[in-house]
């Protein structure tokens, strides 16, 4: 083992990619989705007006509006058939483990291996449609209701429109999802995971542009544009070490009779539990609940002297009371998806079960007792390292007028995307010296 961890230590690099075929066409076949799912997000749906939705998109930016544009790389505000992307897809898988955790029909279905695995995809699939054609049906009524400076949004409502937007949508939502299911098996990456990732970093160019022309119109000072670049490299490096930070419970292994008279060997390893389990579903989720009055706000020409409206002014972007709503949503949201998505007492009988155990810890209800302990801990320093994360941007964007979205919740996803891509790829090169290793010793031995 340790001759090969040595051989691999001198012979890894990237430069024996143009070696690789097989990471070669898997990067060129992911390159290639990604420039078809681009495509698609400038296919708009059919008797739209683009002026009246330029209009709306500019307006509602900063609302829940605002946010799905950015993750379906500007197709929301253009109103394209890829409107939905995958959120649809991703909201279905989150219920479906949601009732999982609930239903023991479902969870004995999880645990019959690879057949209850693709079953429960085959649930997600059909939820996914379902909520695609909700959403889709209610993006229609909302357009027939705008209104623009121009007219109306919709150029011949009625039910045929709402017809053709529920299938376009739908439509779209089911391609971007096969798109996905691609990428996974042919090419490189979580499919899903790239999609969300490309249609973020879509609109990186353009932000950057505007950002440079407010620098040469004297709208944006220097240092405010220097500042702004030392925060977010600090901040992207901030997240690359919390992410990749976890603590190491000790486990140590019955012990084996490795060969005739050799004592009996015990083996130790350790359970990895990361500082943040959740990943980036509290802030999508938190920002999600409270901008939700604001974007209904804006979709029914809700007066802002009502209860709504001044609910949706009072906890718009940069507010105090939405700073501390986000916070509390953040942390909520955290520990709910930390403990719907890890379950310390099935992770001890599975190591009472194969006679593993945690050094100076009982077996059994001690042990989940133990470990259920670690992880609130951790849970709580990952909900406040998000909840950090997330308001650093916030209170910029209250005191700099930026000419784009900088969130906090995107950059997550970007460098959680990225970090596990790299890994894959490095995964797929080290599979590639590991086989390169073995050709070269089985040549030895017939030598």
């Amino acid at each position: 083992m340790a001759s090969a961890v040595e051989y691999l230590a001198k012979n890894f690099s990237f430069s024996s990619l143009k070696k690789s075929k097989d990471l070669k066409k898997r990067i060129w076949f992911t390159l290639g989705v990604l420039v078809v799912y681009r495509l698609g997000t400038f296919i708009p749906l059919p008797n739209i007006n683009p002026a009246v939705i330029a209009e709306f998109t500019r307006n509602h930016a900063s609302g829940l509006f605002g946010i799905l544009d950015m993750f379906s790389g500007g197709a929301m505000g253009r109103m394209t058939v890829f409107s939905l992307n995958i959120m649809p897809y991703i909201s279905s898988s989150i219920i479906v483990q949601l009732l999982t955790s609930m239903s023991p029909q479902l969870e004995a279905l999880k645990k019959e291996g690879e057949p209850g695995r693709r079953k429960i995809n085959q649930y997600t699939r059909y939820g996914a449609v379902g909520l695609a054609l909700a959403q889709g049906y209610g993006i229609a009524i909302g357009l027939e209701r705008m209104v623009g400076q121009s007219g109306s949004a919709v150029l011949d409502p009625g039910m045929l429109f709402r017809f053709t937007t529920m299938t376009s949508l739908t439509g779209g939502t089911l391609f971007i999802m096969w798109l996905g299911e691609q990428i996974s098996s042919r090419g490189l990456g979580n499919g899903s995971s790239i999609i969300i990732y490309a249609g973020i970093i879509a609109n990186l160019p353009a932000a950057l542009f505007n950002t440079f022309a407010m620098g040469k119109q004297g709208a944006l000072s220097v240092m405010a544009m220097l500042f702004l670049l030392i925060m977010v490299v600090g901040i992207i490096l901030f997240i690359v070490f919390m992410e990749k930070s976890n603590r190491r419970i000790p486990i140590q292994y019955p012990k084996r009779q490795m060969a005739i008279n050799m004592p009996a060997q015990g083996q130790s390893s350790y359970l990895p539990l990361k500082i943040n389990s959740a990943g980036v579903i509290p802030p999508i989720f938190a920002s999600s609940v409270l901008l939700l009055p604001m974007t209904i706000a804006g979709f029914g020409n809700v007066d802002p002297n009502s209860v709504l409206g001044k609910i949706s002014r009072i906890i718009s972007h940069g507010q105090p009371l939405y700073m501390v709503l986000f916070s509390a949503a953040i942390i909520f949201f955290a520990f709910f998806y930390t403990a719907l998505m890890f379950n310390p007492k099935e992770t001890a009988d599975n190591l009472k079960k194969g006679g593993s155990y945690i050094p100076g810890i009982r077996p059994g209800a001690a042990t989940a007792d133990y470990v259920e302990t670690i992880l609130e801990r951790l849970t709580l320093v990952g909900a406040l390292y998000l909840c950090c994360i997330c308001l650093i941007p916030e209170v910029l964007l209250s005191q700099v007028s930026l000419p784009f979205y900088f969130g906090g919740t995107s950059l997550l996803i970007v460098v959680n995307v990225s970090i596990d891509t790299m890994s894959q790829f490095q995964s797929h090169m080290m599979a590639q010296e590991y086989d390169k290793l073995f050709k070269k010793n089985r040549m030895k031995g017939l030598m």
